[in-house]
Formats: C-alpha cells, structure tokens, sequence
C-alpha cells in the first residue's frame, strides 16, 4: 500500500506540472510548449510503467511459499523454482534486476520466502541480501540417534549422515560434555527457530544451550537429592516413557524405580530389554529375551543403563524430577490390557497381578 501510494503521489505532481504548462500554453500558445508538454506526457507514462512493473505483485500465488537455496542450487535453479514453485508472472524482469544487483555472483543459502503481495524487486533484494525467514523445527517420540539424525536432516539443510558422523565423534562429544552414547540426553524435545542453513556443528552448539537453559538450578538440585545426575535423569525418563503410554502414571513408575534403586535391586524393566534385543514391537517379553548379554538388560545388570532408550520427553524428565513418594517396587500392566498399570509392595501381591495379566495375554493369544 506504501509503494501503491507513492505512485499516486507521483502521478498527481506529474499532472500538477503538466496542468500548470497547459495553463502556460493557453496565455502564450507557443508552438514549443505544445512539444515540451507532448515529450513529458510520454516520458512520464513510461516512467509510470516500469515503476508500475517494479512495485506491482510479481508473482500468482495466494499464500506465501518457501525457495530454498543450498550450497548446490545455481542462479538458474533457482530461476525454475521460481517458476514451479512461486509462480513468477515476468521472469525476464526479475533476470534485468538481478543482473542490475549482480545476484547471480553473490547468491546466498537459506530458506527465502515469497509472499502474494512481494514485487521482483523485493524478491531480489532479499536474495541478494540473504533476508531469510527462520524455520521451526520440532522433534519428539525418537528413540534411536539415527532417528534423531534423520528427523533433524530432513527439516534444516545439513545432510543427516553428516550430522550423525559428529554425534558419534568422541572428541567432539566430550566436548560437550557427553559421550557417543549419552549425547542422545542433550536433544531437549521441543520446537525450536533457527535458520534453515544452519551448520551441524552450529546446530549442536544451539542444542547445548537449549540444554543448559533447560537445567535450571531448580532442575539441578532436584535431581541431586534423588540422587541423579542430568543425564541418568534422562536415562530414567525413557524407560518410565517406554514403561507407560499414561502420563498420569509417569511420577508414579518414576518413583518405583527410584525405589528399587536405592534398594540396590535390580530395575527388571521390560523396556530395556526390547532396546538390548533391538526389538520395540515386542509385545511379550520371554526367559529367552531376559538372557540377552547387554548392559541395557536390567534383569542382568544392576543399575541404570549406560544411556537413554529413547529421547526423553520434558514432561519425563520433569515426573522423574518430581516423582511420587510411595513404597511400590513391583507393577504390571493391568489385565484388562487398557494400558494401566497395577502397582505392587510386596513380591507375593505382584506375582498374583503377574499371573492375572499372563492369563488376559494367553486369552487374547499375545505371544
């Protein structure tokens, strides 16, 4: 509406000048002020043109649309994008201004996007000045580190083999203070802004910090009177998610496996033992699965795990941060297979619900 303004105001002092010669031309009726009045009018409609062609939408779409230019798309590349993608409605104008700007030697990566009321000029000036427009990028329910590696290569430019070769660099994960196994417990689950041509190097350093910004002092001295450190807070938060689908439940499975570990008891979580056998579609865990030789098979070794089995959730790490204060040690899915879970404090009363839930698994042939 600004330009289109600017037009009129141009318009109306081109017709107050020509206005004021005619008035001149009718006192004198000179030959030469017919000329000179004749040369302005086609001067200023040719002026008005092109500006007209500058300013005015360029191109026919009715919602805005996204170009995106990586380390090997070509002026002309991007030139058909434009016109697949944007619908240029004068794709040689905006070829004349690129040129004028000398775009096509100083082309810049990123995400770039067109609106319906955005002429070619302006749409070559946010190339040429890499105006991008900053793309939301949100991850959540992964478990593997390849996963995360692909959900994130497939939002931001950075291919996701490049970043999976950084996430299993020791150096570099120890620099920030992980290790190739543990680094999984940096990706805080959200949704965050960043520019789309982001480095995977700049990506973990923005990682850090959303990680650092996440463990609050609060956080902190939390998990110190437990105790745990961040990451085994982590460690705890995935196995409660893969425990139970109800996060009502998730302070409650929290606390029974901080139970069990200040007891110095074994977890005994069947999830653990799904990611040890690498195998989460199991829906029934047998003898057979509980000898599998891993150190994430906590019905053989003692403890927590040497990392997450999934990313963790913040409404998990933050269940297991505030867990329930209770005497349960023992739980089993509830027998009417919804998903709930029955809680135990004594061996003899979970065996009796064990047994209860084995029985609805046999009735509904669950192998």
């Amino acid at each position: 509406m600004h330009r289109i303004f600017m037009c009129l105001c141009i318009y109306k002092d081109f017709f107050l000048y020509l206005h004021s010669i005619l008035a001149r031309m009718k006192r004198k009726t000179g030959y030469i002020y017919v000329c000179i009045a004749l040369i302005l009018t086609v001067l200023g409609g040719i002026s008005g043109y092109f500006y007209y062609r500058l300013i005015y939408p360029g191109f026919d779409i009715k919602e805005p649309v996204s170009v995106y230019i990586d380390e090997k798309k070509d002026y002309n590349a991007l030139l058909l994008d434009l016109e697949t993608v944007a619908k240029i409605k004068d794709p040689a104008l905006f070829k004349k201004i690129a040129a004028s700007m000398h775009y096509e030697d100083n082309m810049q990566t990123g995400r770039y996007v067109i609106t319906p009321s955005m002429s070619c000029m302006d749409a070559v000036r946010m190339f040429r000045n890499g105006q991008q427009t900053p793309v939301k990028i949100t991850f959540n329910n992964i478990r593997l580190k390849t996963d995360f590696a692909e959900k994130a290569g497939s939002q931001l430019m950075f291919a996701s083999e490049e970043l999976m070769e950084k996430i299993n660099n020791p150096a570099l994960c120890e620099s920030f203070g992980f290790d190739t196994i543990t680094i999984i417990s940096m990706f805080i689950p959200n949704t965050y802004e960043m520019y789309w041509n982001i480095s995977a190097t700049k990506f973990l350093e923005r990682m850090k910090k959303e990680y650092d910004r996440f463990w609050t002092p609060e956080r902190m001295e939390k998990a110190k009177a437990i105790p745990l450190t961040p990451v085994q807070v982590a460690v705890l938060a995935s196995i409660v998610e893969e425990e139970t689908a109800k996060k009502p439940d998730y302070p409650m499975v929290a606390g029974l496996y901080i139970n069990r570990l200040r007891k110095k008891m074994l977890l005994q979580a069947d999830p653990t033992v799904k990611f040890a056998v690498g195998d989460f579609s199991l829906r029934r865990i047998l003898y057979a699965h509980l000898d599998t030789d891993s150190p994430y098979n906590t019905y053989r070794y003692r403890g927590l795990p040497p990392g997450p089995i999934r990313l963790p959730s913040i409404a998990g790490m933050d269940a297991v941060l505030n867990y329930t204060r209770h005497n349960y040690l023992y739980m089993t899915a509830k027998e009417d297979l919804s998903g709930e879970t029955n809680f135990a404090a004594t061996y003899a009363e979970h065996i009796r619900n064990a047994r209860k839930y084995q029985v609805a698994l046999n009735r509904n042939n669950i192998r």
